[in-house]
């Protein structure tokens, strides 16, 4: 008998529950969901029926925006810690919504009264976020004068979707936007450098706006919405070779998922005299800094204990840029690029370098060729002796499964 009888497949089971797959696949991983059965051969997950119920509540749980460190309790604790947990959540969103009413209503107060090529759509909200997130991995101060390039994001338009890539060489961010419409899109992607300061007014720009068109040829990139249009004159150069960072990544060993705002609060809290070093046990993630001492929060980890060091001038950026509550961190080694990844947002995921560790240089990716260049000029290296550290959409950097 086929082990998979009675059983629905992972696109079944997520219209069935209402859960996108990549989220069944990041709940399996943080053990919140696993599968009824994997097949041994392909990797495809199974779910079976009896598995709607909890699947629903951890829906229900999360649209309510519970971490997953709280949800536990909600799924698998008592009924006592369960009311006590969901009474905190809701007393902290009731904080949360208040606030934020309160900055909005400031801020409203405060508001006042092409060339043919490549041309395809994106939502202008959409747009302004893929900037926002992407912006901070872009180097910045004395070092644009070394890496001139870095200090640039890159543009890939293909034919699903447009990718914003950027690397400071301690880490890369990429994030993948799905166009609505595409107009003379050529079979290999259509690669241009932008200066990060042109794109980041352009995206203030977009922000207001529903729709974008974004038109690619040799003289530059334009973005039209509303009757306007912006300019974006491109940068020549070349861009570190991200892809091969993506395909390089070993299969992780360790997974430590946290509430991003407190990891977040108590990385910042720690200072930024010296390295962070994460000890992930357990249920337990203990945070150490040289002039803070041993901070901990409540973490899911899975995998064999592990200590792994962080600058965190370059890990708090990474963590601001996600979306959703939840954090995933991925661990290979203590010397080897850290993925940092959410179930909310599977096209956006950075990888970040611990401070410890050595690798090799990123290659260089030719604008016009489309390649590693010649010279494999070694940009990636930084002061740590770490490669830059790649991130990628989740089914680049989390590999389908």
């Amino acid at each position: 008998m086929d082990d998979t009888d009675g059983l629905m497949s992972i696109g079944a089971f997520a219209r069935q529950v209402g859960l996108a797959p990549s989220a069944l696949r990041f709940y399996d991983d943080c053990g919140v969901l696993p599968p009824a059965h994997v097949d041994e051969a392909t990797g495809y997950r199974y779910y079976a029926p009896d598995q709607e119920n909890r699947a629903i509540l951890v829906r229900r749980l999360r649209e309510a925006g519970m971490p997953l460190t709280d949800a536990s309790a909600v799924l698998d604790g008592t009924r006592e810690e369960a009311r006590a947990v969901l009474a905190e959540h809701a007393h902290r969103a009731r904080e949360t919504a208040e606030s934020a009413r309160v900055a909005i209503e400031q801020i409203l107060r405060e508001l006042p009264g092409g060339a043919a090529g490549t041309k395809v759509r994106l939502g202008g909200a959409e747009l302004a976020s893929a900037v926002r997130q992407v912006a901070p991995a872009v180097v910045s101060g004395a070092g644009q004068a070394d890496y001139p390039v870095l200090g640039c994001v890159l543009l890939e338009v293909h034919r699903e979707e447009v990718r914003l890539v950027a690397t400071d060489r301690y880490r890369l961010a990429v994030r993948a936007l799905r166009p609505t419409s595409t107009e003379g899109i050529r079979s290999d992607p259509c690669h241009v450098l932008v200066d990060v300061r042109e794109l980041k007014d352009a995206a203030s720009w977009a922000m207001r706006l529903p729709n974008v068109d974004m038109e690619v040829d040799e003289q530059g990139v334009r973005l039209r919405g509303d009757g306007a249009a912006r300019d974006l004159p491109t940068v020549d150069g070349t861009f570190p070779e991200y892809r091969m960072i993506l395909d390089d990544l070993p299969t992780p060993r360790h997974r430590v998922i946290a509430d991003r705002a407190a990891l977040r609060t108590v990385i910042a809290d720690a200072g930024y005299e010296g390295p962070v070093t994460l000890h992930a046990e357990e249920q337990r993630l203990e945070l150490t800094s040289h002039g803070s001492g041993t901070s901990g929060l409540a973490a899911i980890c899975t995998g064999p204990p592990v200590r792994v060091a962080f600058d965190p001038a370059v890990l708090v950026p990474a963590l601001d840029a996600g979306v959703g509550p939840d954090v995933l961190l991925e661990i290979s080694s203590p010397v080897q690029p850290v993925v940092v990844r959410s179930a909310d947002q599977g096209s956006f995921t950075t990888l970040v370098m611990p401070v410890e560790g050595t690798g090799a240089g990123l290659p260089h990716r030719s604008r016009n060729r489309g390649r590693p260049d010649a010279a494999g000029h070694g940009v990636a290296h930084g002061p740590c002796g770490g490669v830059a550290a790649g991130g990628g959409p989740a089914h680049a950097a989390e590999r389908p499964r």
